[in-house]
């Protein structure tokens, strides 16, 4: 058996495939699911989703929604979602390296609290190149 995803975000269907495997980031981390899992809905972070065909691994960044598991569907609804192999690697690592610095020398709390989706938007993209 298999399982279908449907990842979705405002603008299109950004991908819609069988996969054997698929790793997502929730809010509490990372979450494998494989056939006949258990229905359920959760909360995703932003973040990395892994998935798998044979031996093959594919990187995608998701930057938060949510995911629903039924039936061998995972149907995925994101603010945003990029493919691994559109990511420059050099530009990710610039701009993680300056949203880092950002973040960490943030004057006050509301600071960091913008800051804080830049950096893991940043640090996302960048796991994804690895």
């Amino acid at each position: 058996m298999v399982l279908n995803i449907c990842v979705i975000t405002p603008e299109s269907i950004f991908l819609n495939k069988s996969v054997e495997e698929v790793i997502l980031p929730t809010n509490t981390g990372q979450m494998g699911v494989l056939t006949n899992h258990a229905p359920l809905i959760t909360a995703l972070d932003i973040g990395v989703m892994l998935i798998r065909n044979a031996k093959t691994w594919s990187s995608f960044v998701l930057m938060g929604g949510f995911a629903l598991i039924k039936s061998n569907q995972i149907t995925v609804l994101v603010n945003e979602a990029e493919p691994e192999d559109q990511i420059d690697v050099s530009e990710a690592e610039k701009q993680y390296l300056i949203a880092k610095q950002n973040f960490e020398t943030a004057e006050n709390a509301k600071q960091k609290v913008e800051l804080n989706f830049i950096y893991k938007r940043a640090l996302a993209r960048l796991q994804a190149t690895k």
